[in-house]
């Protein structure tokens, strides 16, 4: 089977996100567009405050780091959320959560997964730090290890989308397809737009990459709700990624509401070509 050559670099979701996709999609900082190796996986980041007029002098060791997030300079973030944990007796989790996504944009997840687990000890119903726990896993092939971080973020914010992305993300990636339709399917009924073709979790997922699976199933997905369009563009990403089996489109009753589709018949039809890896 052939896997699509598109740009993969190690992060999410987290993708996704994150966000396979997500991870769980990859979400922005407020007021600072962040890009980094993620995948379809989602971060669950906190808001940035961006100083806009006061002097550089006056600013605090965390309004400084979040300047360095903004500019991607991860290890200064790094160097000044330390320091505002110093000042602060060690106790903020959400500075604790921003170093962690700071270590994970420089795929250090053994130090992110440090910062996210004092997160949670400060404040254990902190579920963005659960969700991100998750993803440092996930990102290192360790989906098993993955699932509870997300089942418990889930449990403590149940109306994430991105959450149930991830979730979702690495059930497909052990192959339990039941689960994953149910989250990926609850993810779009929360917020219908979180795979919409513009949306931060959707360009990650084009930007890094899924596999065959994870596009058919969002395709499936998309059907049932009888989203056509969003449908069709993932199956045609599974059928980029070298998808040929029609005698399973055929059989599945999701699919079946498309029968009536032109573009669906369409593209049934004349298939794009796999894009050799």
């Amino acid at each position: 089977m052939v896997t699509a050559n598109r740009t993969r670099l190690a992060m999410v979701m987290a993708g996704c996100l994150c966000t396979a996709f997500g991870l769980a999609s990859v979400t922005s900082f407020a007021r600072a567009k962040l890009s980094g190796p993620q995948n379809e996986h989602s971060i669950a980041a906190p808001a940035l405050e961006i100083p806009q007029t006061r002097p550089e002098d006056s600013l605090t060791p965390e309004e400084r780091a979040d300047i360095f997030m903004a500019r991607k300079s991860y290890a200064d973030a790094i160097d000044y959320y330390a320091r505002a944990l110093r000042g602060s007796g060690s106790s903020n989790p959400v500075v604790w959560n921003k170093l962690g996504i700071a270590y994970q944009f420089q795929l250090d997840y053994r130090a992110a997964r440090k910062a996210y687990k004092r997160a949670i000890k400060a404040q254990q119903s902190y579920a963005e730090a659960w969700n991100n726990l998750g993803t440092t896993y996930f990102l290192q092939n360790k989906f098993g290890a993955s699932l509870k971080y997300y089942i418990h973020a889930i449990a403590l914010s149940p109306s994430s989308a991105s959450f149930h992305m991830n979730l979702g993300a690495s059930y497909t990636r052990m192959k339990k397809f039941n689960e994953a339709v149910d989250q990926y399917r609850q993810a779009l009924l929360l917020d219908p737009n979180v795979l919409t073709e513009h949306s931060p979790t959707a360009a990650s997922v084009a930007a890094h990459g899924g596999d065959v699976e994870f596009y058919f199933y969002l395709a499936k997905v998309f059907a049932s709700l009888g989203r056509v369009d969003d449908s069709l563009r993932y199956l045609r990403h599974a059928f980029e990624d070298g998808f040929k089996d029609f005698k399973r489109l055929d059989e599945d009753p999701d699919f079946a509401k498309l029968s009536n589709s032109p573009a669906y018949l369409d593209l049934r039809k004349n298939p794009p070509l796999a894009i050799p890896e």
